[in-house]
Protein backbone atom coordinates (compact mmCIF):
# COMPACT_ATOMS: atom_id res chain seq x y z
CA UNK A 1 0.00 0.00 0.00
CA UNK A 2 1.11 3.57 -0.64
CA UNK A 3 2.58 5.50 2.24
CA UNK A 4 -0.07 7.51 4.12
CA UNK A 5 0.40 10.33 6.64
CA UNK A 6 0.90 9.06 10.17
CA UNK A 7 -0.82 10.06 12.32
CA UNK A 8 -3.67 9.39 11.88
CA UNK A 9 -3.03 6.52 9.45
CA UNK A 10 -1.33 3.43 10.80
CA UNK A 11 0.52 1.05 8.50
CA UNK A 12 -1.07 -2.39 8.91
CA UNK A 13 -0.08 -4.51 5.94
CA UNK A 14 -3.09 -5.95 4.13
CA UNK A 15 -5.73 -3.63 5.68
CA UNK A 16 -6.81 -0.46 3.91
CA UNK A 17 -7.96 2.76 5.54
CA UNK A 18 -6.53 1.89 8.96
CA UNK A 19 -6.26 4.83 11.29
CA UNK A 20 -6.35 5.95 14.90
CA UNK A 21 -8.95 8.32 16.32
CA UNK A 22 -6.51 10.01 18.65
CA UNK A 23 -5.42 13.60 19.03
CA UNK A 24 -8.64 15.50 18.30
CA UNK A 25 -9.36 18.39 20.72
CA UNK A 26 -12.55 17.97 22.74
CA UNK A 27 -14.85 20.34 24.60
CA UNK A 28 -16.48 17.68 26.83
CA UNK A 29 -14.20 17.48 28.77
CA UNK A 30 -12.27 20.67 28.07
CA UNK A 31 -8.49 20.80 27.76
CA UNK A 32 -8.46 17.22 26.50
CA UNK A 33 -7.97 15.25 23.30
CA UNK A 34 -9.20 11.88 22.11
CA UNK A 35 -6.91 9.01 23.02
CA UNK A 36 -4.68 7.59 20.30
CA UNK A 37 -4.39 4.12 21.83
CA UNK A 38 -8.01 3.02 22.29
CA UNK A 39 -10.10 3.07 19.13
CA UNK A 40 -9.07 2.31 15.56
CA UNK A 41 -11.08 2.14 12.33
CA UNK A 42 -10.45 0.42 8.99
CA UNK A 43 -11.80 -1.40 5.97
CA UNK A 44 -12.35 -5.16 6.17
CA UNK A 45 -9.22 -7.08 7.23
CA UNK A 46 -9.38 -10.32 5.21
CA UNK A 47 -6.09 -9.72 3.39
CA UNK A 48 -4.05 -8.90 6.47
CA UNK A 49 -0.55 -10.34 6.35
CA UNK A 50 1.61 -11.78 9.11
CA UNK A 51 3.31 -8.38 9.37
CA UNK A 52 -0.11 -6.74 9.60
CA UNK A 53 -1.16 -9.08 12.41
CA UNK A 54 2.04 -8.22 14.24
CA UNK A 55 1.20 -4.51 13.81
CA UNK A 56 -2.27 -5.10 15.31
CA UNK A 57 -0.82 -6.91 18.28
CA UNK A 58 1.90 -4.30 18.79
CA UNK A 59 -0.93 -1.84 19.48
CA UNK A 60 -2.53 -4.32 21.89
CA UNK A 61 -5.62 -4.69 19.70
CA UNK A 62 -7.32 -7.83 20.96
CA UNK A 63 -10.90 -7.16 19.84
CA UNK A 64 -12.26 -6.49 16.35
CA UNK A 65 -15.87 -5.39 15.85
CA UNK A 66 -17.30 -6.38 12.45
CA UNK A 67 -20.31 -4.28 11.39
CA UNK A 68 -21.05 -6.13 8.14
CA UNK A 69 -24.28 -8.00 7.38
CA UNK A 70 -24.59 -11.76 6.87
CA UNK A 71 -25.68 -11.50 3.19
CA UNK A 72 -22.81 -9.13 2.50
CA UNK A 73 -20.27 -11.46 4.08
CA UNK A 74 -21.64 -14.49 2.22
CA UNK A 75 -21.73 -12.70 -1.14
CA UNK A 76 -18.16 -11.49 -0.82
CA UNK A 77 -16.70 -14.59 0.85
CA UNK A 78 -14.65 -15.66 -2.22
CA UNK A 79 -12.84 -12.31 -2.25
CA UNK A 80 -12.98 -11.29 1.41
CA UNK A 81 -13.25 -14.43 3.56
CA UNK A 82 -13.72 -14.28 7.31
CA UNK A 83 -10.39 -14.75 9.02
CA UNK A 84 -9.65 -15.73 12.58
CA UNK A 85 -6.51 -14.28 14.15
CA UNK A 86 -5.01 -16.08 17.11
CA UNK A 87 -5.15 -13.88 20.18
CA UNK A 88 -7.64 -11.42 18.64
CA UNK A 89 -11.37 -11.87 19.16
CA UNK A 90 -13.77 -11.00 16.32
CA UNK A 91 -17.17 -9.80 17.53
CA UNK A 92 -19.91 -9.83 14.90
CA UNK A 93 -22.12 -6.76 15.41
CA UNK A 94 -24.04 -6.31 12.13
CA UNK A 95 -25.78 -2.99 11.68
CA UNK A 96 -28.16 -4.82 9.32
CA UNK A 97 -28.05 -8.52 10.14
CA UNK A 98 -30.08 -9.83 7.21
CA UNK A 99 -29.82 -6.94 4.76
CA UNK A 100 -26.90 -6.41 2.42
CA UNK A 101 -25.50 -2.97 3.23
CA UNK A 102 -22.30 -3.15 1.26
CA UNK A 103 -21.38 0.02 -0.68
CA UNK A 104 -22.93 -1.54 -3.80
CA UNK A 105 -26.20 -2.35 -2.03
CA UNK A 106 -26.46 1.15 -0.58
CA UNK A 107 -26.02 2.61 -4.05
CA UNK A 108 -28.87 0.50 -5.40
CA UNK A 109 -31.15 1.32 -2.44
CA UNK A 110 -30.50 5.06 -2.52
CA UNK A 111 -30.22 6.12 -6.14
CA UNK A 112 -29.73 9.78 -5.16
CA UNK A 113 -26.61 8.59 -3.30
CA UNK A 114 -24.91 8.62 -6.70
CA UNK A 115 -26.59 11.76 -8.12
CA UNK A 116 -24.89 15.10 -8.71
CA UNK A 117 -26.12 16.29 -5.31
CA UNK A 118 -25.86 13.13 -3.26
CA UNK A 119 -26.05 14.74 0.18
CA UNK A 120 -29.72 13.83 0.67
CA UNK A 121 -28.96 10.22 -0.27
CA UNK A 122 -26.21 10.08 2.30
CA UNK A 123 -28.50 11.61 4.94
CA UNK A 124 -31.15 8.97 4.31
CA UNK A 125 -28.67 6.11 4.20
CA UNK A 126 -27.00 7.26 7.40
CA UNK A 127 -30.39 7.79 9.02
CA UNK A 128 -31.18 4.13 8.38
CA UNK A 129 -27.80 3.13 9.79
CA UNK A 130 -28.49 5.10 12.98
CA UNK A 131 -31.91 3.51 13.44
CA UNK A 132 -30.79 -0.05 12.72
CA UNK A 133 -27.34 0.09 14.28
CA UNK A 134 -28.17 1.10 17.84
CA UNK A 135 -27.70 -2.41 19.26
CA UNK A 136 -24.41 -2.89 17.44
CA UNK A 137 -23.15 0.51 18.49
CA UNK A 138 -24.19 -0.18 22.08
CA UNK A 139 -21.94 -3.26 22.13
CA UNK A 140 -18.95 -1.21 20.95
CA UNK A 141 -19.68 1.58 23.42
CA UNK A 142 -19.99 -0.92 26.27
CA UNK A 143 -16.48 -2.10 25.43
CA UNK A 144 -15.25 1.50 25.62
CA UNK A 145 -17.11 2.03 28.90
CA UNK A 146 -15.94 -1.16 30.60
CA UNK A 147 -12.55 -1.92 29.00
CA UNK A 148 -10.68 1.36 28.51
CA UNK A 149 -7.33 -0.43 28.60
CA UNK A 150 -8.23 -2.84 25.78
CA UNK A 151 -7.83 -1.16 22.36
CA UNK A 152 -10.23 -2.26 19.66
CA UNK A 153 -10.72 -2.02 15.91
CA UNK A 154 -14.07 -1.24 14.25
CA UNK A 155 -14.67 -2.01 10.57
CA UNK A 156 -17.32 -2.65 7.94
CA UNK A 157 -16.47 -3.27 4.28
CA UNK A 158 -14.79 -0.02 3.26
CA UNK A 159 -14.65 1.48 6.73
CA UNK A 160 -16.64 4.48 5.53
CA UNK A 161 -20.39 4.46 6.23
CA UNK A 162 -21.34 2.21 9.16
CA UNK A 163 -17.91 2.71 10.69
CA UNK A 164 -18.06 6.42 9.95
CA UNK A 165 -21.31 6.84 11.85
CA UNK A 166 -20.16 5.18 15.09
CA UNK A 167 -16.95 7.22 14.93
CA UNK A 168 -18.93 10.43 14.37
CA UNK A 169 -21.14 9.63 17.37
CA UNK A 170 -18.15 9.07 19.64
CA UNK A 171 -16.36 12.22 18.50
CA UNK A 172 -19.51 14.33 18.78
CA UNK A 173 -20.15 12.89 22.25
CA UNK A 174 -16.86 14.32 23.54
CA UNK A 175 -17.37 17.66 21.83
CA UNK A 176 -15.04 17.43 18.85
CA UNK A 177 -16.06 20.21 16.44
CA UNK A 178 -18.36 19.13 13.61
CA UNK A 179 -15.94 20.41 10.96
CA UNK A 180 -13.15 18.31 12.47
CA UNK A 181 -15.39 15.21 12.59
CA UNK A 182 -16.31 15.72 8.95
CA UNK A 183 -12.69 16.16 7.94
CA UNK A 184 -11.75 12.98 9.82
CA UNK A 185 -14.50 11.18 7.88
CA UNK A 186 -13.15 12.60 4.61
CA UNK A 187 -9.76 10.98 5.29
CA UNK A 188 -11.38 7.78 4.06
CA UNK A 189 -10.91 8.99 0.48
CA UNK A 190 -7.17 8.99 1.11
CA UNK A 191 -7.32 5.72 3.02
CA UNK A 192 -9.13 3.93 0.20
CA UNK A 193 -7.14 5.46 -2.67
CA UNK A 194 -5.17 2.27 -3.34
CA UNK A 195 -8.39 0.21 -3.38
CA UNK A 196 -10.59 2.72 -5.18
CA UNK A 197 -10.43 1.39 -8.74
CA UNK A 198 -11.37 -2.11 -7.62
CA UNK A 199 -14.39 -0.81 -5.67
CA UNK A 200 -15.51 1.38 -8.58
CA UNK A 201 -15.36 -1.53 -11.04
CA UNK A 202 -17.64 -3.55 -8.73
CA UNK A 203 -19.99 -0.59 -8.37
CA UNK A 204 -20.30 0.05 -12.09
CA UNK A 205 -21.11 -3.62 -12.63
CA UNK A 206 -23.69 -3.75 -9.80
CA UNK A 207 -25.27 -0.45 -10.79
CA UNK A 208 -25.95 -1.71 -14.29
CA UNK A 209 -23.32 0.40 -15.98
CA UNK A 210 -24.56 3.76 -14.69
CA UNK A 211 -21.12 5.19 -15.19
CA UNK A 212 -17.96 6.04 -13.38
CA UNK A 213 -19.09 9.46 -12.13
CA UNK A 214 -21.87 8.04 -9.99
CA UNK A 215 -19.57 5.32 -8.70
CA UNK A 216 -16.94 7.92 -7.80
CA UNK A 217 -19.49 9.82 -5.73
CA UNK A 218 -20.55 6.57 -4.11
CA UNK A 219 -17.07 5.77 -2.79
CA UNK A 220 -16.47 9.39 -1.85
CA UNK A 221 -16.38 10.65 1.72
CA UNK A 222 -17.23 14.33 1.35
CA UNK A 223 -17.11 16.76 4.24
CA UNK A 224 -20.51 18.20 3.30
CA UNK A 225 -22.19 14.78 3.58
CA UNK A 226 -20.95 14.18 7.11
CA UNK A 227 -21.82 17.73 8.16
CA UNK A 228 -25.39 17.13 6.96
CA UNK A 229 -25.51 13.86 8.87
CA UNK A 230 -24.23 15.48 12.07
CA UNK A 231 -26.98 18.09 11.78
CA UNK A 232 -29.49 15.26 11.36
CA UNK A 233 -28.22 13.63 14.57
CA UNK A 234 -28.71 16.91 16.41
CA UNK A 235 -32.17 17.62 15.01
CA UNK A 236 -33.52 14.08 15.40
CA UNK A 237 -31.91 12.92 18.65
CA UNK A 238 -30.58 16.07 20.28
CA UNK A 239 -27.01 15.11 19.41
CA UNK A 240 -24.85 12.09 20.16
CA UNK A 241 -25.70 12.13 23.87
CA UNK A 242 -29.41 12.03 23.05
CA UNK A 243 -28.85 9.16 20.64
CA UNK A 244 -26.95 7.14 23.25
CA UNK A 245 -29.76 7.66 25.74
CA UNK A 246 -32.74 7.16 23.42
CA UNK A 247 -31.46 4.42 21.12
CA UNK A 248 -28.70 2.66 23.06
CA UNK A 249 -30.12 2.82 26.59
CA UNK A 250 -27.20 4.57 28.27
CA UNK A 251 -27.52 6.62 31.45
CA UNK A 252 -25.81 9.88 32.35
CA UNK A 253 -23.31 7.88 34.41
CA UNK A 254 -22.54 5.59 31.46
CA UNK A 255 -21.96 8.56 29.20
CA UNK A 256 -19.69 10.20 31.75
CA UNK A 257 -17.56 7.04 31.86
CA UNK A 258 -17.41 6.73 28.06
CA UNK A 259 -16.29 10.36 27.76
CA UNK A 260 -13.63 9.88 30.42
CA UNK A 261 -12.33 6.71 28.76
CA UNK A 262 -12.18 8.17 25.24
CA UNK A 263 -10.22 11.28 26.26
CA UNK A 264 -6.97 12.27 27.94
CA UNK A 265 -5.68 15.56 29.28
CA UNK A 266 -3.75 17.80 26.93
CA UNK A 267 -1.51 18.83 29.79
CA UNK A 268 0.86 16.93 32.03
CA UNK A 269 2.02 18.13 35.42
CA UNK A 270 5.72 17.86 36.06
CA UNK A 271 6.87 17.87 39.67
CA UNK A 272 10.30 19.44 39.74
CA UNK A 273 12.06 18.47 42.94
CA UNK A 274 15.06 20.69 42.32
Amino acid sequence: MASLPSPPFVSVEGIHNFRSLGGYPTSIPTFATTRSDLLFRSAEPSQVTAAGIAALKSRNIRTIFDLRSLPEIERNKPLTPIIEIEGIKRIFVPVFKDRDYSPEAIALRYKDYTSDDGTEGFRRAYGDILESGAGSYRTILLHIRDKPHEPCLVHCTAGKDRTGIIVALILQLVGVEDQVIAEEYALTELGLAAWKDIIIKHLIKDLGGEGREGAERMVGAKVVNMLASLEMIKSKYGGAEGYLKQKCGFTDHDIQKIRANVTESRFTISLDES
